[in-house]
Order: structure tokens, then sequence, then C-alpha cells
């Protein structure tokens, strides 16, 4: 039996609006790799968004290439790391000669092969090509055969591949990929895996929203939703990356789970608990799989007061968390109310009025994703909020010069 950890969208670097998550990262990463010397396994699986953009900060990679060193105990444990939406698939590559002799394989590009033959560790590369690795742990005897699916967008993947991009193509196209690996390498002799980030729902299933957090995969030059019939029959377990809650997809015929991120990474994941994978792995068997929450990080609220008392007190009680604070109010949060409570907490991420209208009309309740809204639009609710009626065209004319004006300071 194999004990392998899945984890996934670290997001090296990511802050929450002005806030640093850094040393929350340091936390989490080393109770990951607690849990993973704990649990005494033997190979670790990293699906996608390592890093938070395509140039991460020298203390973000300073922090993976700690951390990797530890989690591979040195090299005694293989780490399978491929890349996500967020990450650039030549810096993650970068490193990988170097660190392939420690035993962790970094794979980004479908046109790359990792090179086969036996490392000073004992860990073997078996057969490899593109999208594909097998490997021989030097403590087992079972061979583990890993379909590599990191991100691409069907612009690569037409570059790599060689097929068109049509709007049902991708999914042909992966899914014959996939299956040719499977049909050449995945016998019931050895261990056979799928690593990959994508959003993959079941076929008639309507996709739940990705969170805030999440850059859409689902955009123009993207790739469309997956189905998890797509991944061959052959594959015991799916470990997938992009969505940053704990979610098993199908649990049969192949278990396909996302593993969480190790922290909440904005509001709409306030309420998510974050988990690592435990998977235990035979030849043709079905696998156990257990996740294992997470407990290091500042936990995300969306709280709503209607009075200063209400809210000093609710912070005075939750120290260590972040904090989205909607304020019930007539008119405006006074300078003294927003005063008190900004110095009651250092966690407050977001300070939003939600107008309350003296009259009896309907209140103006602004929320989070009313900021990406024109001023024009924004302007137009604030008006109905305070007179009941629409501004007329005059009145909205004055308001587009007063903007335009602005502008061109």
């Amino acid at each position: 039996m194999i004990k392998i950890l899945h984890t996934a969208d670290w997001h090296l670097g990511k802050r929450l609006q002005d806030f640093s998550r850094m040393e929350e990262q340091k936390l989490a990463l080393e109770e990951i790799i607690q849990i993973a010397d704990e649990q005494q396994v033997d190979l670790v699986l990293l699906a996608g968004d390592i890093f938070d953009s395509f140039n991460p900060s020298h203390e973000a990679v300073e922090l993976l290439y700690k951390t990797l060193r530890k989690l591979s105990k040195n090299g005694e444990r293989p780490i399978i790391a491929i890349s996500g939406n967020h990450d650039s698939t030549q810096f993650v590559e970068a490193p990988d000669p170097l660190a392939r002799e420690m035993g962790i394989f970094f794979y980004s590009r479908y046109d790359s092969i990792i090179p086969v033959g036996k490392l000073e560790n004992g860990i073997e590369v078996l057969n490899s090509e593109s999208g594909f690795v097998e490997i021989k742990l030097p403590q087992h005897s079972e061979p583990i055969r890993i379909i590599l699916a990191p991100y691409a967008n069907e612009v690569l993947l037409k570059t790599y591949l060689g097929e068109e991009d049509r709007e049902n193509e991708m999914r042909n196209i992966l899914a014959n990929k996939w299956q040719t690996l499977a049909d050449k390498y995945c016998d019931q002799n050895g261990i056979n895996l799928f690593a990959g980030h994508f959003f993959f729902v079941k076929e008639g299933e309507k996709p739940e929203p990705e969170p805030e957090s999440e850059r859409p995969i689902l955009h123009v030059g993207g790739t469309q939703a997956l189905y998890t019939s797509n991944i061959p029959s052959e594959i015991q377990y799916a470990a997938l990356g992009h969505l940053h809650r704990y979610h098993a997809v199908s649990k049969s015929p192949v278990p396909a789970v996302y593993s969480s991120s190790p922290l909440a990474y904005s509001f709409s994941e306030a309420d998510q608990e974050k988990k690592v994978v435990i998977i235990q792995a035979e030849p043709n068997k079905d696998v156990d799989y257990e996740p294992i929450t997470l407990k290091e990080g500042r936990p995300l609220f969306r709280k709503r007061f209607e009075n200063l008392a209400d809210t000093l007190s609710w912070l005075e009680e939750n120290p260590y968390c972040f904090v989205e604070i909607t304020f019930a109010t007539e008119h405006a949060i006074d300078a003294a109310t927003r005063k008190a409570i900004m110095k009651a907490h250092d966690g407050i991420v977001n300070l939003i009025p939600e107008i309350l209208n003296p009259k009896g009309q309907e209140s103006l309740s602004l929320k989070v994703e009313d900021l990406g809204k024109d001023m024009v639009t924004l302007f137009n609710m604030y008006y109905k909020s305070e007179k009941g009626q629409e501004p007329n065209t005059e009145l909205i004319d004055i308001f587009k010069e007063v903007i335009s004006q602005n502008e061109d300071l």
C-alpha cells in the first residue's frame, strides 16, 4: 500500500487586499509538512496554482523551495507539482533539473518530457512522455503511474497537441489524450493516478459558481468545464486543483477530488474548512481517501451590525481573523464611528455602509460586487435611495461632467 498526500492552490504570495498572508502561508505549509510526516506519506501531489501570479515575489519563491525541501524529507519523499492557471509555465519548470535530483518533479508544459532514469535517492522514472510519468519508489514494488494535466488554455492546447480550438473540441482532445496514455501504461499491476488543474463537473450537472478569489477559467481564450467522464476509468484517484473548497466532484467509478486551498483567500470562502487529502492506494483496488482539516491561518468572517457597541464587542471577542463589516446607518458612517471601528481591530478588510432610508423607502445596501459598477450606476442607486425616484437627465449630465473633470485632473 502507498500513502499519498493531495494538496493544491497554495497561491504563494497572495494578499487579501492590503493584507499580506505570507506568515499565515508559512504556518499552513508547516502544518501540511507535519501531517505528511505523521501520516508517513510516500508521495505528494501538488495540483496547481503554486503561486498567485506569473511573476511571484522573492519571498514567495523562497517559501516554496524551503517547504518542498522539508516536504520531500530532503529527497526521500517524491513530490509531483503541476502548474495552474495562476502560474507561469516557464517559471514553474525553471528549477526542475535541480529539483528532480531531490525527487521533486515540476510539470507545466504539455511538450515537456521528464527524463527516464534512476536518481541517487533511489527513486526511478520508469516511463515518461508528454503528459505522463511512471515512477517507482525504492521501498515499494508497485509502480505509480500519473497522468499529468496542468492548466492550459485553448491556444496552448492547440500549440501542444496540434488541434483546432473549437467550442467542444477541448474536452475530446484531452479525453482522447488521457485515454491513450491510460491504455498504454495504466494496467492493473500498478497504481494509476491523475493530477489536473481544470474545472471539472459531472456531465449534465450545472456548474457551481467559482469563488471571487479564483480567476474564472470559463472565459474567452480559456477552457470550458471538463467532465469527470473525460478521466479514464483506469484511474484510481484524480487529484484536482482550482476550486478552493474541498469537493468530491465524483466518487465512482473514479474519485475526482478538489483538496481545497490551505487558507481562505476571499470572503466567499468564509465558511469553508480547508483540507488536505490522504489517499491509501494499492494496485487494482479502490482507493481509500480521507480529508484532514487544516487549522492554521486567520478565519474570514462577513458580519453585519446595526450599532457601534455590538460591533466593538464582537471585534474584541474575535481578535484573530479578517472581517468584512457591513454597518447599517441612515446616512453614512460618521468619522468618529469609523475611527472607533477601525482602531478596534487589525483585521478589518472592508467597512461597508448599508444606507437605511429614514423615509421608509427601500434601503440602499451596497455589496462588494457593487464596487465594480460604474459611477453613474452607483449615483443612480444612491439618488433613488435618498429621493425615492430616478435622477432626471439634466442631473445625470451634470454628474457626468463632474466626474469627467476629475478624470482629467
